[in-house]
């Protein structure tokens, strides 16, 4: 007896128990009739649905009340309702589905539905949800002309048959099933979706040519990702915890957008070259992979695959794809700007001192050369030849590397041979200017180099590949740079086999790196300041002679040495302030179109606040300096070069005692401008300003006790708030013939190919100049 007819009596049984009255008892009675009448009709019910549940049959009652979805009827003839939907009803039997000819869709989850065959009576059905059932028959009955998706996932399926009767199938899931082999889809022409996840697959087949766009086959047992080159289509792929140890099998799938490799066994970050052209590629999943374990493994794979949005379900940011390109494939200017800062920590870290090359001028920079070309294209043989012919104007600056010697080189005048461990120690040591790699080895320019140059009085000439020019411009030096480049590719690569040191690869480098540098000159305007045709070795060094004859003024000089035997460039005539008007002239502005290209170059070239800050600060010291305010170490600087700096300040009246012509002799030697120095060739605007190859020059060492006096003379006479500058002025005015130059690269000089000191050279020149007069003297002749 049920529970509500149990309750009914003990109600009856109580109100009679109470004392009701008779008509009370006999409502009493009528009621409880009714009452169990319809308790037994529920109970009647209920024991008929449970038996209906025990035994998993739908009945008609079932499906009336789960039909939705109202809608005309594929003929169009007539309304019905085209869904069902009974999730979860323990359903086995649902034969009576047949009679239901008009449904489009039917989900049956989560049942213990083993027979579809009822689906064979629905023509129209489009959508077929059967999933989490008992069902081992794979498509079990006849194919409905307009199906489309189909769902047969946690069933109990084995193996799959022939689909071809199945033309209008788009996406069918088979997740969770023991099926081991892919088959019977190949003429699925429809079939964009297929998912075999949790499966037994153990390779990849019978999919070949299907329009697939989306492929998972997550949880298998899949070794090689293998016969998906014919799968065009494919944009999303899902091939999560298998046995994959590569992805070699993806380079010709072009239209992946999605790849989903986690919980593999991908153990090398080169695998990702497989896919690096797949230029849709935008997320990849390589979770729980052995190859996170690699060193910087996100910043090298995004490296590789530089399209990348989403990586291991991370977002991939705009600073982590700059700091990939930064770290695996840097820019020739961050690479030389990391050099630069390398060698600059360096330097600092030792002990400090003033360079030669730095020294003269604060506007000024040192005069180098340098020439840049691809390998083997005649550089080091045009630089050495230069050197020669222009030996008292450039001096060949050696620069190191640890790759060996070719055949003929020699150590020390071509190149310095190291062991690269050696080169790393004088990295440390901050002996370098510059350092590249090509090639496997390294190059280095060191800082002596140039130094024993400059105290030699002469310009550095050297020679590099074009990452060494990158990392010199970083450097406060400011070369002339001239490219030497191959047009005649044939002819560049019979000379380099004709040599025999470069193996194929290495040629073939060479070769493509022409292109690279004509890139460069093309794009970066004013990179190089001149280019040179190197094809024939005979024409490349006479452009490049003739290039540095401009640069020196040489050819002017010829000319002018040919109107005139006897020309003073320094006359005695002097303007109000007591200076010369020819040593007024070195402050002018180049005349030549090229020099007045690289003047406007070197004047707008930007610099930053801190070297404003130090420029303005070492100004500030040399004009107290000069006023007597802290003379102790700036005199240091003057004392430097006492055996070969001219007079730079003479009394007064030890000028005035002479006349005008001695006057002008003097101040020429003085300022050491003579036509064979190559400081004075290179600092005057015309060669004509020379001296006169008769004249008798009269070089002094640098007198400090006259500089101090001079400084004391102009602190007695100074006004009180006079600025440095105007003190400066007043010493100008207070010795006529000096010239603030000191003699040193650069000083008193146009910004154009700064001159060179008067250095070894030089004196030499002047001594045979001297010896010269002395004889003609003695001849009796003037």
């Amino acid at each position: 007896m049920s529970d509500s007819v149990q309750q009914a009596c003990n109600d009856v049984l109580t109100r009679e128990t109470t004392g009701n009255p008779p008509e009370a008892r006999g409502r009493a009675d009528r009621n409880t009739t009714v009452d169990a009448g319809s308790a037994r009709a529920e109970e009647k019910g209920r024991e008929k649905e449970l038996q209906h549940i025990e035994d998993g049959e739908l009945t008609e009652e079932d499906v009336s009340k789960h039909l939705s979805n109202l809608g005309r009827s594929a003929t169009g003839l007539q309304h019905v309702y085209l869904s069902l939907s009974l999730p979860g009803k323990r359903l086995k039997n649902v034969s009576i589905l047949s009679n239901y000819i008009h449904l489009q869709k039917l989900e049956l989850p989560n049942n213990k539905i083993k027979d579809l065959s009822c689906v064979s009576q629905m023509p129209y059905l489009i959508v077929l949800d059967a999933s989490h059932n008992e069902i081992s028959d794979f498509f079990g009955f006849q194919p409905p002309k307009n199906l489309k998706e189909v769902d047969f996932s946690h069933n109990h399926i084995s193996s799959m048959k022939d689909l071809s009767a199945y033309t209008s199938l788009r996406k069918l899931i088979l997740d969770y099933n023991p099926i081991s082999e892919i088959r019977g889809l190949e003429k699925c022409s429809s079939l964009t979706h297929l998912s075999m996840e949790h499966n037994k697959i153990l390779r990849i087949s019978g999919l070949r040519n299907l329009p697939l766009r989306q492929l998972c086959l997550k949880g298998n047992l899949i070794k090689r990702i293998e016969n998906l080159q014919t799968l065009r289509s494919l944009q999303i792929l899902d091939l999560s915890s298998n046995r994959i140890q590569s992805l070699s099998g993806l380079q010709d799938l072009h239209l992946l957008g999605n790849i989903n490799l986690e919980s593999n066994m991908i153990g090398e970050i080169k695998e990702c070259t497989y896919v690096q052209y797949l230029l849709l590629l935008r997320e990849l999943n390589f979770k729980r992979n052995p190859i996170q374990e690699q060193p910087d493994y996100r910043l090298a794979v995004i490296f590789i695959l530089n399209h990348l949005t989403v990586m291991d379900e991370r977002p991939v940011t705009v600073e982590e794809k700059v700091s990939a390109v930064n770290k695996y494939d840097p820019s020739l200017e961050v690479v030389a700007a990391r050099d630069h800062m390398t060698h600059m920590m360096y330097q600092h870290m030792q002990p400090q001192g003033i360079f030669e090359s730095t020294l003269p001028s604060l506007d000024t920079p040192y005069p180098m050369l340098v020439l840049i070309g691809p390998q083997a294209c005649g550089k080091r043989e045009l630089a050495h030849k230069l050197c020669h012919e222009y030996s008292e104007y450039f001096g060949y600056g050696t620069c190191h590397t640890t790759r060996g010697p070719y055949f003929g080189e020699e150590h020390g005048r071509d190149y310095h041979f190291v062991q690269n461990e050696e080169f790393q120690n004088m990295i440390c040591m901050g002996k370098f200017v510059q350092t590249m790699q090509y090639g496997g080895h390294w190059y280095g320019l060191s800082r002596e180099a140039i130094e024993s140059m400059a105290r030699e009085g002469l310009a550095c000439c050297v020679h590099m590949e074009l990452e060494g020019a990158f990392s010199l411009k970083t450097s406060h030096f400011e070369p002339r740079y001239v490219l030497l480049i191959p047009t005649r590719t044939e002819d560049y690569i019979s000379h380099m086999k004709v040599r025999g040191f470069y193996t194929e690869g290495q040629i073939e480098n060479a070769v493509s790196r022409i292109d690279f540098y004509a890139k460069i000159n093309r794009e970066r305007p004013g990179f190089f300041d001149s280019v040179i045709v190197c094809d024939d070795r005979k024409e490349a060094y006479s452009a490049l002679r003739q290039l540095i004859k401009e640069y020196l003024g040489l050819e002017e000089q010829e000319k002018e040495a040919g109107r005139s035997s006897r020309v003073t460039p320094l006359n005695a005539t002097t303007d109000e302030g007591g200076g010369s008007t020819a040593a007024k002239k070195l402050d002018t502005i180049p005349t030549d179109a090229f020099s007045q290209n690289y003047y406007g170059k070197v004047q707008a070239r930007q610099k930053t606040s801190a070297e404003l800050a130090s420029i303005h600060r070492r100004q500030q010291m040399v004009r107290e300096a000069l006023v007597g305010k802290i003379p102790r170490a700036y005199t240091q600087l003057f004392k430097r070069y006492v055996h070969t700096a001219p007079s730079l300040l003479t009394p007064h009246s030890q000028s005035a005692d002479h006349n005008e012509d001695s006057s002008s002799e003097e101040s020429r030697s003085s300022s050491g401008l003579s036509m064979h120095s190559s400081a004075g060739v290179l600092s005057m605007g015309s060669p004509a300003d020379g001296l006169d190859a008769g004249s008798e020059p009269k070089v002094e060492p640098l007198d400090v006790s006259l500089l101090e006096q001079n400084l004391e003379t102009l602190k007695d006479h100074m006004e009180p708030g006079l600025s440095p500058d105007s003190s400066r002025s007043a010493l100008d005015q207070a010795s006529p013939t000096a010239v603030s130059s000191p003699g040193r690269p650069g000083s008193k000089a146009k910004p154009i190919l700064p001159p060179i000191p008067m250095g070894r050279k030089a004196a030499e020149f002047g001594s045979k100049h001297q010896q010269t007069g002395q004889a003609g003297q003695v001849d009796g002749r003037p």
